[in-house]
């Protein structure tokens, strides 16, 4: 278009800096060779999705891996969609999870980084100086058209049967518009839009490479896009073109739902003069539905928000090494080989993960979950469970107060040897896992297991309630409780009481159910001998007196 550079400054009078100006200031970044730039970008809507959480993860471990850098830009140019707070909440949920960003956004209302703004409301001058040299260029064009206009367009191509509708061809009516309309149009302080003036052409092909999903080919891009709205505020689009540009972002990764933007973002990078980064598109996880499955939905799954996670326990530590599983498969066989290492030692690529959607599994990342527990400390579950009781079960942390060392020692029983159990997968679990050795949330429960029965039950306490010594040692208590076999007609063996059942009552083992029963009103639980020793030899006195009176009555 003539006049352009006149038009430029009539769209533009206050904007002075020039692309060159942000160019220096912003210039490209120290960093090694292969070294990755990424971001998360999250809109402040106040809700961290996991799939969110996940991308954030892979977008966390491609930079990192590569000895790059990190950063989180807000991009809250919508106003109308913001909640307040909500930056706090997400940054929260990801500190969370152990991703701290190198730079950006790091807390709500602080930043850190040479590259800012890191908020996208605040780089508006920015934006509108890359518009402005759009502009000068040709590439650029204000419009006029209002809502019901527009709307007109689109019936009228619904109506012509176009393969694509909206702004672009012969349907870009102010496309056209000469300086002199355009003047007038602003004399008369009509609204207006800046749109792209698009170069492409309907049939051809953009071509780009993703790295999950390989080589992807698209309509490029026709369509006359707004690029500022009326307020000045830029679109989704070119804020983010413009922002992954002068961020020096190497590896844009994100959810392939964006993956129809594509040709929108290179023909911008392309006249904008910019180098177009990598794109790393993460299909969606998924969930089960009866043969088939679906979008993991925050309307209808409760895990689908990353606080389900806090709230229910889950330690950071499970989560991210359920999510390094739905990343990369071979995670797996490296993690059974490096028991010990941290995850950030995982050779993670991108190259490597899923075309499709990884599928969620609640009982999955419960399986993980037990497992990293289980190599926990009694003093880190300790100290992990009271922080969460603290905030979501007040009557635990109660519990844990009164008397923390007891406590400690409880949550101690089979754990910290070879084989520790796996009982707990978060630590909502926790209460019920430890009720019974507090009489507070010890609930009597009769029921018995195995060759025991009611007379059984109590010819064993009878003899047991005499015979208990706390002092004893484990093998010391253990061999009590064999020599109580023969007195009540049980073998002290297993294997004779298979070759012989009619022979015997039950074994040691049922023997042992019926002293369990009746001090934790369960059939499994950890080990026994501590149980009881913890318990202390006035809470066992009372448990079996009650059990032995609950038997003699039922028989």
């Amino acid at each position: 278009m003539e006049n352009a550079k006149e038009l430029a400054g009539l769209l533009f009078p206050d904007i002075s800096e020039t692309p060159e100006y942000y160019e220096e200031k912003y210039p490209p970044r120290s960093l090694p060779d292969g070294a990755r730039v990424t971001r998360f970008a999250p809109s402040p809507t106040g809700f961290l999705h996991f799939g969110n959480l996940f991308t954030c993860r892979v977008s966390y471990e491609t930079a990192k891996t590569t000895g790059g850098i990190f950063y989180v830009r807000v991009e809250d140019t919508d106003q109308k969609r913001r909640v307040e707070g909500a930056v706090g909440v997400m940054l929260d949920g990801l500190s969370y999870f152990g991703i701290e960003p190198d730079e950006g956004v790091v807390a709500n209302g602080e930043e850190r980084g040479d590259y800012g703004p890191y908020c996208q409301s605040r780089r508006k001058r920015i934006y509108q100086a890359f518009a402005k040299r759009l502009v000068e260029e040709g590439f650029a064009y204000p419009c006029f058209c209002t809502a019901e206009e527009l709307d007109e367009i689109r019936s009228r191509q619904e109506e012509a049967g176009e393969d694509i509708t909206g702004y672009y061809g012969k349907y870009a009516r102010c496309r056209s518009l000469s300086l002199e309309e355009i003047k007038r149009n602003i004399d008369l302080g009509k609204p207006w839009t800046l749109r792209l003036r698009s170069p492409g052409e309907a049939g051809r092909k953009c071509v780009f490479e993703d790295m999950i999903k390989g080589r992807i080919e698209a309509q490029e891009n026709v369509q006359d896009i707004v690029l500022l709205k009326s307020d000045g505020i830029p679109t989704y689009h070119f804020a983010s073109v413009v922002d992954d540009h002068l961020m020096r972002t190497t590896h844009i990764v994100r959810g392939d739902e964006w993956i129809a933007s594509c040709p929108v973002h290179i023909q911008l990078n392309r006249l904008l003069g910019f180098k177009t980064p990598k794109y790393v598109h993460v299909a969606p996880i998924m969930k089960a539905q009866g043969e088939g499955k679906r979008k993991l939905s925050k309307r209808k799954d409760p895990e689908a928000a990353v606080s389900y996670y806090s709230e229910e326990g889950y330690p950071a530590e499970s989560v991210n090494e359920y999510m390094m599983t739905l990343a990369n498969s071979n995670f797996e066989d490296w993690r059974r080989a490096n028991k010990n290492e941290g995850i950030s030692k995982f050779p993670f690529n991108i190259k490597k993960m899923s075309v499709s959607g990884a599928l969620f599994d609640i009982a999955k990342l419960n399986d993980i979950s037990k497992n990293v527990i289980s190599t926990m400390t009694s003093e880190r579950v300790f100290e992990l469970s009271l922080k969460w009781a603290e905030r979501y079960n007040k009557g635990l942390a109660e519990l844990y107060k009164k008397d923390g060392e007891r406590a400690r020692a409880i949550l101690n029983i089979d754990r910290e040897n070879k084989k520790p159990r796996k009982d707990i997968a978060k630590w909502s679990d926790i209460p019920d896992y430890i009720s019974y050795m507090f009489d507070e949330t010890f609930e009597p429960c009769y029921e018995l297991s195995g060759n025991a029965t009611p007379q059984l039950a109590a010819a064993v306490l009878e003899k047991y309630a005499a015979a208990v010594d706390l002092n004893d040692t484990k093998d010391e208590w253990f061999e009590r409780i064999k020599a109580l076999c023969p007195l009540v007609g049980c073998t002290p063996s297993v294997k004779e009481f298979k070759q012989e059942p009619e022979s015997f009552k039950g074994h040691v083992g049922d023997v042992s159910t019926v002293i369990r029963v009746a001090l934790t009103g369960r059939t499994n639980t950890p080990d026994l001998y501590e149980i009881t020793r913890l318990l202390g030899k006035e809470r066992v006195s009372e448990r079996l007196c009650a059990a032995l009176k609950h038997y003699r009555e039922e028989i």
